[in-house]
């Protein structure tokens, strides 16, 4: 099992992990939520969250709807500095996949003394770079804590809940099933953009992308309307923050480019040895 399917099978279980324990946490905490709330959890989450909530629907004159929309937006644009330095270990990764190549070149064998070197150096080539692997994980890990509270939010808010939009009850799951189609085909997007940036995560990355598309769209069907709205523009959000930063056809281009120029210079090079044998 190469490294990159290692990675990838320990995001899986990640995801399965985080949203295991989503659908156990969501069921802790049923009743409405004050100021008068006990709890760290209760009283200074929820509870100032619900407030920011019913804060922009009276005083910005926004419906529940919108107020998640825009609350959404927020919460991706605080990400967006984390973002950017995900984007920019991934760029890194990719400059750096001919030296990996040569250790994978280094160390072809598939026994384990083979395999446990190309692995301890590659981790050093990541090391010196500063670069981290697994950071690709650090999105989903925030973004799970933030779907739990707006949840709690959601379901021990009556306002909230019984808010609608479009054919929607916000605190029921969407009866038409359009969102949680939508969670699913915007995270498949999403994921298959990220990927085209990846190329060397292979066929696994690809199993990544549909296992999190079709999470996703379960997820969606079972959580309230509100939820779905989150993720489905949160999804929109990183399409396009990944075609802003992280443009995959552009940066296959430049390192085309580079591979192009370092061919035409060892061309060269060859040629500049063949006329210096000839002088002899």
């Amino acid at each position: 099992m190469n490294k990159h399917t290692k990675r990838t099978l320990k995001r899986i279980l990640l995801f399965v992990a985080l949203a295991a324990l989503v659908v156990v946490l969501t069921g802790c905490g049923t009743s409405p939520v004050t100021k008068n709330s006990t709890g760290f959890w209760d009283r200074y989450v929820i509870y100032y969250f619900q407030q920011f909530f019913l804060w922009m629907v009276h005083n910005l004159h926004m419906s529940y709807a919108v107020a998640i929309i825009v609350f959404t937006i927020l919460i991706r644009i605080v990400l967006l500095p984390l973002m950017h330095f995900q984007t920019k270990s991934t760029k890194k990764q990719m400059q750096l996949q001919p030296e990996v190549k040569a250790l994978q070149a280094k160390y072809p064998g598939k026994d384990v003394d083979s395999r446990q070197k190309l692995n301890e150096e590659t981790q050093k080539l990541y090391s010196e770079a500063g670069i981290n692997p697994m950071l690709g994980c650090l999105p989903l890990v925030i973004q799970m804590p933030i779907l739990l509270m707006l949840y709690q939010v959601i379901f021990r808010t009556t306002e909230l809940r019984q808010g609608t939009f479009l054919w929607m009850q916000l605190g029921e799951a969407d009866p038409w099933h359009v969102l949680p189609i939508l969670a699913g085909v915007f995270t498949f997007l999403s994921s298959w953009i990220a990927m085209k940036a990846t190329p060397q995560q292979g066929g696994m990355g690809m199993i990544m992308t549909v296992f999190s598309s079709v999470m996703m769209l379960w997820f969606a069907w079972v959580t309230p309307s509100a939820v779905s709205i989150y993720w489905v523009v949160s999804s929109l959000f990183q399409i396009g923050q990944t075609l802003l930063l992280q443009n995959p056809w552009q940066m296959q281009r430049e390192m085309a480019e580079k591979e192009q120029a370092k061919r035409e210079k060892e061309k060269q090079l060859r040629k500049a040895k063949r006329r210096a044998y000839k002088k002899r």
